[in-house]
């Protein structure tokens, strides 16, 4: 199977992502009339999540009807093509729900690959990423090989080089006693950064590592189409993007940093204990 021109794949990325994103803003302020919980109490769905990932699904698929889905609201196909789109249709639900700055739209495409060891899901090779925050009008882009772009424009990682003056991204668990866990390491780590900020979307958090919004970011737990957009909009900005253990980003861990700093941050990590969350 032969890759599609990936300035198309991102372009196709952007305008859907750009119709789920005023999808959003049109819904901020109305009333809700379905709100429900998934994993947990605190990890909330609403009807706006469902509408915008249907948006996405059926603009992709009239455009590429032979590409794989794999979306965080249920949407799931194999595709025939080799390409699948990871799609996040509302990352920072809580967030959404309170009118409080801080969510987005997310949509990767990935050649698709082997399962991956540590969940069995199936991933692939990231082509394309788009990160929408409808609220600041951004838009973060990537392709493979072609740099990031945050509205149009080139954007690179941080070039800080003391973790001391680091400002560290980080989220939390749904779970209730893994994230009393989570804020153990956070608290261990408080004094060995600059400061710490908890935005609540995963995918704007790599996304402001690959702007230089913020230097570093960690976090335990993602699913796919948290960090499939981000994840190759901040690598493609200058930043490693990996696991704990120096492996591909995965549901394990999820770590993000100038090249220089990486080593540093992840020890810091391990020394407070992420790896046993």
């Amino acid at each position: 199977m032969t890759t599609p021109d990936l300035r198309d794949l991102a372009e196709l990325a952007e305008e859907v992502g750009r119709r789920a994103a005023a999808l959003l803003l049109d819904g901020l302020d109305r009333e809700r009339t379905s709100v429900r919980t998934k994993s947990s109490g605190t990890d909330m769905v609403t009807e706006i999540d469902r509408a915008s990932e249907q948006l996405i699904v059926e603009a992709l698929l009239a455009e590429r009807p032979d590409d794989g889905i794999l979306g965080e609201e249920g949407s799931s196909r194999l595709g025939t093509s080799g390409i699948r789109w990871v799609i996040d249709p509302l990352d920072g639900t809580t967030n959404y729900l309170y009118r409080h700055p801080g969510f987005s739209v997310s949509i990767a495409a990935e050649r698709i690959g082997p399962p991956v060891v540590d969940d069995g899901v199936q991933r692939g090779e990231l082509l394309v990423g788009v990160v929408i925050d409808p609220l600041l009008d951004d838009v973060f882009r990537a392709a493979q090989g072609l740099g990031s772009t945050r509205n149009g424009r080139p954007i690179s990682c941080s070039t800080v080089t003391d973790l001391g003056q680091a400002l560290l991204a980080t989220g939390f668990s749904y779970d209730p006693d893994r994230r009393a866990r989570q804020a153990g390491v956070i608290a261990g780590m408080i004094d060995r950064v600059r400061d710490i900020r908890r935005v609540g979307s995963a995918a704007l958090d790599l996304c402001s590592v690959a702007c230089g919004r913020v230097d570093l970011y960690a976090e335990l737990g993602l699913a796919p189409w948290d960090m499939a957009a981000g994840s190759l909009i901040a690598r493609e900005a200058g930043a490693v993007v990996q696991n704990l253990h120096g492996g591909p980003p995965s549901s394990l861990s999820v770590v993000a940093a100038p090249p220089a700093l990486m080593e540093a941050l992840v020890g810091e990590l391990l020394a407070a204990g992420a790896d046993r969350i």
